[in-house]
């Protein structure tokens, strides 16, 4: 008998299919690298709601930069909170910007606002780490509790997020000429 057909099948990696995680580590590297870009690069002031979207983002990145480094596990669902919190708070931002309460500055080469742009990273980030979560077949019915509670988790960072964010008086001049920070909307004079 040959001793390979007696080995053990390999486990299957803590992190889900490593194309899944990779791409999610990539996809979030390039999310914090668009947000910490719009400042460096366009000079553009971050909001409160733009804040945490970033801070969320940094979280993820770490989760997942630290779980491939270790080889520890299940890093995409401990990102799923943190990714989830982002996707719900940059939807909220988006409402804000389309319902006229907001106006936010133009992203990256002028694809859509930045708003918008970390609205379709996050959908992409959430995506990317929901399918490794629910390809990992290790996990058995203890993923799922861990996906439901890290929605919850998520429901609710978005909403202590929200409810956190104090109004900044913005000065004259971030008041004139096209946002550099998300504002109020801005009528023109009659």
């Amino acid at each position: 008998m040959d001793p390979a057909d007696t080995a053990p099948a390999p486990a299957a990696s803590p992190q889900g299919p490593p194309g899944w995680a990779r791409l999610a580590l990539f996809v979030s590297g390039v999310v914090l690298l668009g947000s910490v870009g719009l400042s460096i690069g366009l000079g553009l002031k971050p909001c409160p709601l733009c804040y945490y979207q970033r801070t969320f983002a940094m979280a993820v990145f770490a989760i997942l930069t630290v779980g491939w480094l270790a080889r520890v596990g299940p890093t995409a669902l401990l990102a799923l909170p943190a990714a989830a919190a982002g996707l719900f708070l940059a939807a909220w931002h988006v409402y804000l910007e389309r319902a006229g309460k907001m106006e936010c500055p133009a992203g990256l080469w002028g694809l859509g606002t930045a708003p918008v742009q970390s609205l379709a990273g996050f959908l992409v980030l959430f995506a990317l780490l929901l399918a490794a979560v629910l390809a990992d077949r290790t996990g058995g019915a203890r993923a799922w509790v861990g996906l439901a509670v890290g929605l919850v988790l998520g429901v609710l960072l978005t909403v202590a997020a929200v409810k956190s964010v104090v109004p900044v008086k913005l000065p004259p001049e971030e008041l004139e000429g096209e946002p550099k920070i998300c504002r109020p909307p801005q009528t023109p004079p009659a």
